[in-house]
């Protein structure tokens, strides 16, 4: 059993977020942060069994930025 699981959280272009997990085949979506959180739970209980379950969900929103010179 792993302990924890690791999201990788990016605003999606089409407005919104996504998010795709490290390590599992798991990508949802959702249009506000706790749609986001409610979708990656789901997804989490829809893809790992109850003894494989992971306890924690780890999000890393990572955000990019250009700035002018």
């Amino acid at each position: 059993m792993k302990n924890e699981i690791i999201f990788y959280i990016e605003e999606s272009m089409e407005g919104g977020y996504e998010a795709r997990a490290l390590g599992a085949s798991l990508f949802t979506e959702g249009d506000t942060i706790d749609e986001l959180k409610e979708s990656i739970r789901d997804a989490v209980r829809c893809h790992f069994n109850e003894a494989d379950m992971p306890q924690i969900i780890r999000l890393h929103f990572v955000r990019e930025e250009a700035i002018a010179l």
